[in-house]
């Protein structure tokens, strides 16, 4: 499970809102050079994010706002993810570009920009549709792993 440390900063009846920090962790990569996330991290490094977060094995109502909590999302989900977002444009777009030079053999360049650019476009709306559809897939979201604050330790376990 990949872990992150957060602030709350708001608590809902079933969810948690949990602003971290994004660190760089880039410095002991040794592909830092080529990486997009390094050079993500340069520009943004400091900058605070929300994330919405599951309770998992706590109650909401164990948590108060500024408690210092460990956040997790298993790292297979890291992995479909990356895979769906880089992979279902690149192939729609590959797809799309060789059933157009297949088709219109006369003109197969235009034909295989023209699949390519309308197989990339359908390949990032499948995408987004998928996100849409696993929005609220509790195995999909971020779950509180962890109080790190004393006096929130002590309200999540029984007296």
């Amino acid at each position: 499970m990949i872990s992150e440390t957060g602030r709350v900063v708001a608590i809902e009846r079933d969810a948690l809102w949990v602003e971290t920090i994004r660190s760089s962790t880039c410095g002991s990569c040794a592909a830092r050079k080529g990486c997009g996330h390094g050079l993500l991290n340069r520009i943004r490094d400091g900058q605070r994010g929300l994330v919405r977060v599951l309770p998992g094995e706590y109650s909401p109502a164990s948590c108060r706002v500024n408690d210092q909590v460990r956040i997790g999302i298993p790292e297979e989900v890291i992995l479909r993810g990356s895979l769906v977002v880089y992979m279902t444009p690149l192939l729609a777009m590959l797809a799309a570009a060789a059933l157009g030079a297949s088709v219109w053999p006369s003109a197969a360049d235009a034909a295989a920009m023209a699949g390519a650019v309308t197989g990339l476009l359908a390949g990032l709306l499948a995408v987004r549709l998928h996100a849409c559809y696993h929005r609220r897939d509790p195995g999909l979201q971020p779950v509180l792993v962890g109080l790190m604050s004393s006096d929130a330790m002590e309200r999540a376990t029984p007296p």
